[in-house]
This record gives C-alpha cells, sequence and structure tokens, in this order.
C-alpha cells in the first residue's frame, strides 16, 4: 500500500536524462562526429569539448569538432539504424544464456576459425582475461613490442592481474617486431610464457610472413600467441586476406567492435573452448559478468554488417590526409597504412600548440590534439579538406615571416616516440 513517505523516496529515486532538446543534441553529436579524426592528447583528464572544468555555453560544446582520442580512439556514434537493429536484440541473461549473445560468439568462432568466443565489455578486458587465462603459475613475462597496448594503455593490468612481468621491446627495423628481435629477448629460464603481439599497431600492418616465423618459434618452445587484433578488421580490407588466415598463427586473439566498426561498446576473444571456458570463470572474476547483453551484441553485428565495407573508403581518404600534408611539407611520422598517420609539423616551423590555438579560433572551430590523426567510417571529406586548408595557410604565414626550414642533416638520429601529445597552456582567463 502506497504511503505518503513511500511516495516521497519514489520521487527522489526518479531521474530523466534526456533533456528537452535531446533529439537535436544527437543530431548535432552525429554532425560533430563526422568531422572527428585528430586524436588530442592533453594534459587534462577529459576531452576540450566535455571537460567540467571549463564553463561553456551548450552551442560552444556543441561546436567542438575534434576530440580526444588519448580518452578513446573510438569516438563513433551509434547510428539510429543501430540502435533500431539493437533494440530487437533478445533480452536473455548472459551470465546464462542470451540467444543474441551466443549468436555473435558463434559467428566470431566460425569468422575467425576458432572454437569459441566470448563477448567482453572492452578490449582492455579481452587482453587481459586472455593473458590470464594462458598465464597459469609464476614466474612468468610476457614478451610484446615496446608501443604495444597492453603495455602502455591498461593501467598496468599484466602485473596486477596476474603477476606477470612485461618484455617491451623496440623492433629493430623501426616498424614491427620480426624473430631476429623476439628470440634473443625471449627468456626462456624464467620464463616468457606469452607472445603478444598486436596488428594493427599505430595503424600499421604486421607483415603475416614474421607472424608466422614468430609463431612457429613460438610454439616450438611451447610458448603461447595472442594477438590484440583490435583493429585486424583494417587489416584485412587493405590486405584482401580472411580472418581466418590472419588469425591462424594465433592461440587467442581479442578483436574490438567499437574501434573502426563504429559499435558503442564491446569486444571478443575467441580461442580453443577450454581456453574459452576458463576466460569466462575470469571475466565473472574481473566482474565482467553481465546481464542483458543482447542490445550490445546486436550493435556488433549491425557493425559487422554495414561498417566492415566501409573501411577501404576510410583508408583511401586517410592517404588523402597524408600526401596532403607531405605536400604541404609536413614530415610523416607513421605512414597511412590503414586508418592513421602521424605528422610532425615543425619543419614548416609549427607546432601542434600553435595549430590547435589558430584551429579554434575559427568560425567553425576545430579541436586538435598531437601528432596522432585518426580517421574512421564517419569522418566526413569536408574535415580532410579543412584541416589541410588551414595547414596550407599556416605554413604560408611562417614562411612570409621568414622561417627557414632547418638542415635534416643536422639532427642526431635516435630513437623517438611517434605518438607526441600536446600539452595544453593552463587557461589563464
Amino acid at each position: 500500500m502506497s504511503t505518503p513517505a513511500l511516495a516521497a523516496i519514489a520521487d527522489q529515486v526518479k531521474l530523466n536524462i534526456l533533456a528537452d532538446s535531446h533529439l537535436a543534441d544527437n543530431a548535432s553529436k552525429a554532425e560533430e562526429v563526422a568531422r572527428t579524426f585528430i586524436c588530442p592528447s592533453l594534459s587534462s583528464p577529459f576531452p576540450p569539448c566535455i571537460d567540467p572544468r571549463v564553463q561553456r555555453t551548450q552551442s560552444q560544446v556543441r561546436r567542438c569538432e575534434f576530440l580526444s582520442t588519448q580518452w578513446s580512439p573510438a569516438l563513433l556514434a551509434p547510428t539510429p539504424e543501430m540502435l533500431a537493429y539493437a533494440a530487437l536484440a533478445t533480452i536473455g541473461d548472459d551470465v546464462y544464456h542470451d540467444p543474441s549473445t551466443n549468436a555473435l560468439e558463434t559467428h566470431m568462432a566460425q569468422l575467425t576459425g576458432k572454437e569459441a568466443g566470448l563477448f567482453m565489455p572492452s578490449g582492455t578486458a579481452s587482453n587481459q582475461i586472455a593473458l590470464r587465462t594462458h598465464l597459469k603459475q609464476p614466474p612468468y613475462s610476457v614478451l610484446c613490442d615496446h608501443r604495444a597496448h597492453i603495455h602502455k594503455y591498461e593501467a598496468g593490468g599484466s602485473a596486477f592481474h596476474s603477476g606477470a612481468a612485461v618484455l617491451p621491446i623496440i623492433p629493430s627495423n623501426g616498424h614491427h617486431l620480426t624473430l631476429a628481435d623476439v628470440e634473443p629477448n625471449a627468456v626462456l629460464g624464467a620464463p616468457t610464457q606469452v607472445i603478444s603481439l598486436e596488428n594493427t599497431l599505430n595503424g600499421t600492418i604486421f607483415p603475416q610472413e614474421d607472424i608466422i616465423a614468430i609463431s612457429e618459434w613460438a610454439h616450438s618452445h611451447g610458448l603461447k600467441m595472442h594477438l590484440d587484433g583490435a583493429r585486424i578488421w583494417h587489416v584485412a580490407v587493405e590486405t584482401q586476406t580472411s580472418l581466418k588466415e590472419l588469425l591462424a598463427p594465433f592461440d587467442t586473439v581479442s578483436l574490438c567492435f567499437s574501434k573502426g566498426l563504429g559499435a558503442p561498446i564491446g569486444s571478443c576473444l575467441v580461442g580453443p573452448r577450454e581456453i574459452i571456458n576458463k576466460a569466462r570463470w575470469f571475466r565473472k572474476l574481473f566482474g565482467g559478468g553481465m546481464r542483458q547483453t543482447g542490445m550490445l551484441a546486436a550493435s556488433a553485428a549491425y557493425a559487422l554488417t554495414h561498417n566492415f565495407s566501409q573501411l577501404e573508403r576510410v583508408h583511401l581518404l586517410t592517404k588523402k590526409l597524408e600526401a596532403g600534408l607531405e605536400a604541404i611539407g609536413v614530415e610523416i611520422t607513421s605512414r597511412a597504412e590503414t586508418c592513421m598517420v602521424f605528422y610532425d609539423p615543425s619543419p614548416i616551423g609549427l607546432d601542434y600548440n600553435k595549430i590547435a590555438e589558430r584551429a579554434s579560433k575559427l568560425s567553425n572551430p576545430l579541436f586538435l590534439g598531437g601528432s596522432r590523426l585518426v580517421v574512421h567510417i564517419q569522418t566526413s571529406e569536408a574535415a580532410v579538406d579543412d584541416f589541410l586548408a588551414l595547414m596550407s595557410e599556416l605554413a604560408e604565414e611562417v614562411k612570409r615571416a621568414g622561417f627557414i626550414k632547418p638542415d635534416p642533416s643536422t639532427e642526431r638520429s635516435v630513437h623517438k616516440d611517434i605518438y607526441v601529445r600536446r600539452v595544453a597552456k593552463p587557461n589563464t582567463n
């Protein structure tokens, strides 16, 4: 029986998160995302458009056209069509059984040539649970590229969750690890138990022949092979190679549905059935057991069906971006093999802060970050054109001011991280 006291509590519990203008806000966000391909890395833990410490009007927030993928390199907006499809998914409980999620896991296993699949809430969870499942009794280590996501961007998860040392190796060719890099660095005495590779890594493609060579050596010594394949979709498109062939050298693989493909959330871990069954227990242990995941699985299925085919256009647009920057005189520090290009504007007398400051003063401002530029399925060609026009204008201004390009022969050849994060100047207003 309802009482005034209970009614008062019910009123306190109520929450409407939809603004009166939410449809217009979503439309504005979709337009914003279409111009989002720059990946800033500021000192703030928030993208500049949504930093709660900065007072902005609603119209200013909507005009933030370039958001940071320091926080998420998967800054895509689910389309109305995807959301409509997701609403039709089953509403089972995935801790026990959900038909839509099970169908996605089965499809992913068949697609990748593995025995089983497991839906995960994130790529980090997928990678870390895979490693924890492989690693049985310490001491042990995981060998990876020094730029690998599992080493740099997963909050020390390998050490925390698995008690594993990580052996980060710098590729001798500057591009990708080879067997010549792996063999002398794998510790067989105290021992390396997993070799974790990443494809793509910073948008570059790991040559399949080198993967096979590393895999054959690893398996001959009883080591496991894991792949962070968050963006393996790009490799399949660019090389026109099936996922089954690309992933055959690996025991386990993590594939992301949000990066590149545009689903709102989720990854899938695939591998032998015994490993996936154990990984399911670790997912529960890590707090990743979820209930009604059908709508998330359906979003992933929609992305596979409708968005994978758009990646070829993404690659072409990225190459256009690279060619435009190179024509202006910018140094390309990592080429556009798929959806990313890294650049250094110093040869034309510019730095990332100067570019960002001018971009923010445009009538339709751009919010820029550091050296990494990412193109995705919702990036518009106009966004690329506008950025190149800005860079060309700035280069001409600096040239007219008397800038002389430095002699590259005077620069020392040292290893440099191509991923340069712009540090925003303090707001003194």
